[in-house]
């Protein structure tokens, strides 16, 4: 299966990432990046941390070939189901398009509607995220959101006009907060941070 190489979403992600780490002060942070692909965002962080603090995952055993070339911990993954740890910082461009007759890729395909892999990622990260850890999310104009802001509330998250999600019954509170955004031809590209 081909890597997904780095394109519009994947500069805008690490754009962001960059302006986050560039503040960062502590340097000494865990990172997992999601659906590492092409490595674009392993590479940007490795630019403010130790690569060593940085973790690859991917379910192309050729991704994972590529980071550990270029020095990365990989681990093959499907989402979270062989990571064992929590990290400071997960980063996640994921499958976001609606599969079509014309996209049925798994690297640009996030299921029947589009929705389905970012669905899981939410119901997973939360086990893998340390306390006032961040999550970094691409999302699209051509993802779905009914179904992720009903997948948040089912798991006790009260949604506010304000883009930040609390969990309620005593648990954890969890905010998300739209970084950036970039209108293309056919759809706008959001970069999200959950923390």
């Amino acid at each position: 299966m081909p890597i997904y190489e780095p394109r519009e979403d994947s500069y805008l992600l690490s754009e962001e990432l960059k302006k986050y780490l560039i503040k960062l002060k502590n340097r000494k942070i865990n990172a997992l990046d999601i659906g590492t692909g092409s490595g674009i965002q392993a590479e940007t962080i490795s630019e403010f941390i130790n690569k060593k603090n940085i973790t690859c995952s991917d379910i192309n055993k050729e991704a994972i070939e590529i980071a550990r070339k270029k020095g990365f911990k990989a681990v093959k993954s499907d989402l979270f189901s062989n990571i064992k740890r929590k990290f400071d910082l997960i980063v996640f461009n994921p499958p976001y398009l609606p599969k079509d007759r014309h996209d049925k890729k798994k690297d640009t395909t996030g299921g029947k509607k589009g929705d389905e892999t970012i669905l899981r990622f939410l119901k997973q990260s939360k086990k893998h995220l340390n306390q006032n850890g961040k999550i970094f999310l691409l999302l699209s104009s051509l993802t779905p959101r009914a179904n992720i802001n009903k997948e948040l509330k089912k798991h006790n998250f009260k949604i506010k006009k304000t883009g930040r999600f609390f969990a309620s019954k005593k648990q954890e509170i969890f905010k998300m907060k739209k970084l950036s955004e970039k209108k293309l031809f056919f759809e706008k590209l959001e970069v999200w941070m959950i923390n």
